[in-house]
């Protein structure tokens, strides 16, 4: 070849790469507000700090990446590794220009009066981050306000690192150094708490960084979590799970001192697959389907996949092979949020055996068609949930104990005045006999751990004795596999001994509010420890107070054999509430029938309570109801305790006083009373039912329009900040009640939608929301032990979590995610009763 066509094809070549598209796509701007390219999206302030548990990793600049939210948090902080009590900025003002491809956030630490702009715009394979600052950052905050940007641990355990270009790799465990410094140079946490307990020595924790340099590639090797971030300024890489288990990975950069405008770039490069499509996620129960159900996978496709296929369902013959029994088309039901979704139907089937699905590459795992399957579904939730719930008991299993006896030191009065950071608050009286910080006696006795924290809240043991009576009564749940003995405070799981365990579990729930009443007068909104210090524990529960009552006369730390000098008692939070009183009433009444013939004497003492409170609250003046929110609940809570008493007693009073008000609160709004009026039905005239039919019917369109509104036909995002099964169970049970006493107005594939979307038809993965219960289930979650990265069986999730704008989202591989994985008891309750109602309907000749 000669030097005139060499230069010829060089010229050609270099015309071709100028004129070639690039091999990505550039970030741009959608009509939701976020960036987004095949494969990558990046959240600016999407979602706020809310200020009440502060950092919960949900808010401020994140990364959805290849599907996955990767990263969050990215905001000027003012630590290296913030915890989930340091302080958060406020949103002042977000501005989106689709124009320039830029998102401009305004932040503001009131506490402060420190306030930064953030301007992202997009660049390259990412976005351009730049933090300005019309003032020069305040004295007190020089070396301490940074901009943070925090990657999840699990996406990038086992994977590499580069720090200008020196290798690192991601530790399993936390490994990092810390160094310490004295308390006068933190930055105070909410409300004058510490997360760290300083035993007097005033001195706090700083992590030291992992690496440090101006250029940090994170996951080199992995195209899915490759991402660069280069900048003029040095850039620290964080192991935040040296100061708590929940941190993230954290980059940062410290922003100058004495410098206003732009006083810090970063340039983030996140790699992205050519031609990613998110893989289908084929929704269906993991506990598998009774054979006269209606038997419908629900599948999940990116919005990008428009490749349809057939899908196909095998079965697994006792010689291990497979047998294809069915290929049908899916059909088409539209687009909800991000995704877009397809159903297959293969309800023909009902042969006995096991069974997997395939759709175009994706195998599920297999599940059952059985008319066994609901039989033992709730077993674990009575036989290992409950139990290791249980406060003030050692509970043991086989060669493992969950935890010793927790809180012999009863607990303490709370002070006046008093915002606690879990949300409990203490106004200008105790309502009390007992003045702050005074010893309750008592109070170590019943009662369960609320949920992955330990402390006790009134409202939701009456939610969840009220359920467990209902389970009882409605199904006679006779079941014994746990040994409980009240006197030896001593629990052992899979131990029969004789006793009915649902029983004991009512009377477990039912002591501590009898306990209340007796010694402080009436029930309280909660009982919890007192110091961020200690709310945060994880591990054996007794170990979080020293299980001494305080002592004011002795020293810190000091102890007489009986007492402590430790102000580590739980706290009573004690101010009387009409709606604490009348859902304990409700609770108390429902308890007296079910412990009658098993505890006749606390039965009796239930219902004496339960019209003691019930009078009182009658003879009082009616509480400040300008709060719809209020005035709401206690409407819902009045009319409980009328319906439970007059189920109980019988007496006319109770059922004048319930008709008085279930009416007009229907006719506001059915959820939740549209459950209570179901409930008191069959105890009820003829007349009660004539009147409740027209409401039912009501209720049924409602319904309806649920099955339009998202393609699993069941009420998923109620409550911001939290996931959605509470209310679908009780969506369904709602709608078992409706369905026995209008069987022609409410189907029972209505009462059966809501467990299959509990076992794993859901948005984001097929994992039952059930830990221990299903093929694949929950091995991650919010309980106890969350630290090990593990579960309790029998354990309900709440499930998916909105991230707004259009994102579902339920971690597997993280825990500590609260509003997508904590148990709460009162869910495991309803969930025993939603189980034991579909079990049943399916047994119906």
């Amino acid at each position: 070849m000669g030097k005139r066509s060499a230069l010829r094809n060089w010229a050609l070549l270099v015309i071709c790469i100028f004129n070639a598209k690039p091999l990505f796509a550039q970030l741009s701007i959608n009509e939701k507000e976020y960036f987004e390219t095949h494969g990558l999206n990046v959240l600016v302030f999407s979602n706020e700090y809310n200020g009440f548990f502060f950092d919960e990793k949900n808010a401020g600049i994140e990364l959805i990446h290849h599907g996955m939210r990767s990263s969050t948090g990215g905001a000027v902080r003012l630590q290296n590794t913030p915890e989930q009590w340091d302080l958060v900025p406020s949103l002042v003002e977000r501005k989106v220009d689709p124009a320039s491809n830029t998102i401009e956030v305004t932040t503001r630490y009131n506490q402060l009066d420190f306030t930064s702009r953030i301007i992202v715009r997009a660049e390259g394979k990412g976005v351009n981050i730049s933090v300005h600052l019309d003032k020069p950052l305040p004295e007190n905050l020089e070396g301490k306000a940074g901009f943070n940007l925090e990657f999840l641990p699990a996406a990038y355990f086992e994977k590499s690192y580069l720090v200008n270009g020196k290798p690192g790799i991601f530790p399993l465990y936390p490994s990092g150094n810390t160094r310490i410094k004295p308390i006068n140079e933190k930055v105070p946490q909410f409300a004058g708490h510490s997360t760290l307990d300083t035993r007097g020595e005033e001195e706090f924790i700083e992590p030291q960084p992992l690496a440090a340099g101006k250029t940090i590639i994170l996951a080199p090797e992995d195209p899915y979590h490759h991402v660069k971030i280069s900048s003029e300024t040095e850039i620290s890489l964080f192991d935040g799970r040296s100061l708590a288990q929940n941190g993230w990975f954290v980059t940062r950069s410290i922003l100058p001192a004495n410098k206003t405008g732009k006083v810090l770039e970063w340039h983030l490069e996140a790699n992205t697959v050519t031609d990613w499509i998110r893989e289908p996620n084929i929704g269906f129960s993991q506990i598998g389907y009774h054979p006269e159900q209606k038997k419908l996978a629900i599948i999940e496709l990116d919005k990008n996949d428009d490749r349809l296929q057939p899908a196909t369902l095998y079965q697994v013959t006792p010689q291990g092979k497979t047998v294809e029994e069915l290929t049908g088309q899916v059909s088409e039901w539209g687009n909800h949020f991000r995704y877009n979704y397809v159903e297959f139907d293969f309800s023909e089937i009902t042969e006995t055996g096991v069974y997997f699905i395939k759709y175009g590459d994706q195998t599920t795992n297999t599940f059952p068609i059985s008319e066994q399957v609901y039989e033992t579904a709730w077993h674990p939730t009575l036989d290992v949930f409950f139990p290791v719930q249980m406060d003030h008991m050692k509970v043991n299993e086989a060669y493992k104990t969950w935890h010793g006896r927790p809180f012999m030191d009863d607990a303490l009065q709370a002070p006046l005045e008093q915002e606690h950071f879990d949300g409990y608050s203490m106004g200008s009286s105790t309502d009390t006999r007992f003045q702050p910080y005074e010893h309750i006696p008592g109070l170590d006795v019943g009662g369960w751990f609320d949920a992955g924290d330990y402390d006790i809240q009134t409202g939701t043991h009456c939610l969840t004795i009220t359920d467990l009576v209902a389970s009882w009564e409605e199904f006679g749940l006779d079941r014994d596999q746990t040994h409980i003995n009240q006197e030896n405070r001593y629990v052992d799981i899979h131990r029969p001994d004789g006793q009915i365990d649902i029983l004991q579990q009512i009377e477990h729930g039912t002591l501590n509010l009898v306990a209340q009443i007796n010694n402080i007068g009436h029930p309280v909104r909660g009982i919890i420890v007192p110091n961020l210090h200690q709310y945060h524990h994880l591990g054996d529960a007794s170990t979080e107070t020293d299980n001494l009552p305080y002592n004011p006369n002795l020293k810190p730390f000091e102890s007489d054999g009986v007492s402590s000098g430790n102000m580590d008692d739980r706290w009573v939070f004690s101010e009387r509430s009409p709606y604490l009183d009348y859902s304990t009433a409700g609770a108390l009444a429902a308890a007296s029938r079910a412990l009658k013939d098993y505890n006749p004497s606390l039965a009796a003492e239930c219902l004496e309570l339960a019209k003691k409170l019930w009078r009182e609250n009658k003879n009082m003046p009616a509480p400040d109801s300008s709060s719809g929110y209020f005035a709401r609940f206690l409407k819902l809570s009045e009319m409980n305790a009328a319906m439970q008493l007059y189920v109980t007693t019988k007496e006319a009073k109770y059922a004048e006083a319930f008709e008085s008000k279930i009416w007009s609160a229907m006719d506001e709004n059915l959820d939740r009373t549209i459950d209570i009026a179901l409930h008191a039905a069959p105890h009820m005239d003829a007349a009660f039912r004539k009147k409740l039919k027209a409401y039912v019917q009501k209720y049924a369109s409602e319904i309806e329009q649920l099955e339009k509104d998202n393609p699993y036909g069941v009420p998923m995002f109620r409550r911001p900040g939290w996931g959605g099964n509470h209310g679908i169970i009780d969506f369904a049970i709602a709608n078992y009640r409706a369905h026995k006493v209008f069987p022609e107005l409410i189907d029972k594939e209505h009462v059966f939608k809501g467990l299959h979307y509990i076992f794993g038809r859901h948005p984001h993965s097929n994992l039952s929301f059930v830990s221990g219960v299903g093929t694949r289930s929950k091995k991650v979650a919010y309980g106890s032990n969350r630290a090990d990265f593990s579960f309790i069986a029998g354990g309900v999730v709440p499930g998916i979590l909105l991230m707004s704008p259009d994102y579902p989202e339920n971690k597997e591989n993280w825990p500590f995610f609260w509003g997508e994985n904590e148990y709460i008891v009162d869910i495991g309750a309803s969930y025993i009763f939603l189980v034991n109602a579909t079990d049943e309907l399916l047994k119906e000749k």
